[in-house]
């Protein structure tokens, strides 16, 4: 259960770390996506009897896809990195107020 926002005391918040990996998987994707496409894409006009992927254009397409996701994978990463405060603990958003703040990690209990 996330801990109340330390300016409004709401309860409604959205942990960032799962939210930075959720994004950085989803823009590799659709990063490898795009990639894929714009390596087969057609430029001119289309044939008549399109029904197959051709085989020949397979590497191209793995290749832009791999070039794809990673750059997607990159992208977000620098994001996150330029918009989230610094430091050790779980990273909270506030979804009342929008501020973001991190909560530092319980004290370990000392060995009995």
């Amino acid at each position: 259960m996330p801990p109340p926002c330390k300016r409004c005391a709401s309860t409604r918040m959205l942990n960032l770390e799962t939210t930075q990996r959720v994004s950085v998987v989803g823009s590799t994707l659709i990063g490898g996506a795009i990639g894929a496409w714009r390596a087969t894409a057609i430029s001119g006009p289309l044939p008549l009897a399109v029904t197959r992927f051709p085989l020949a254009k397979l590497p191209a397409a793995m290749m832009g896809a791999v070039a794809g996701g990673q750059t997607g994978s990159r992208m977000a990463t620098s994001l996150f990195e330029q918009w989230l405060p610094v430091g050790s603990g779980t990273l909270w958003l506030c979804l009342s107020c929008g501020c973001t703040y991190r909560d530092a990690y319980p004290p370990l209990a000392p060995n009995a």
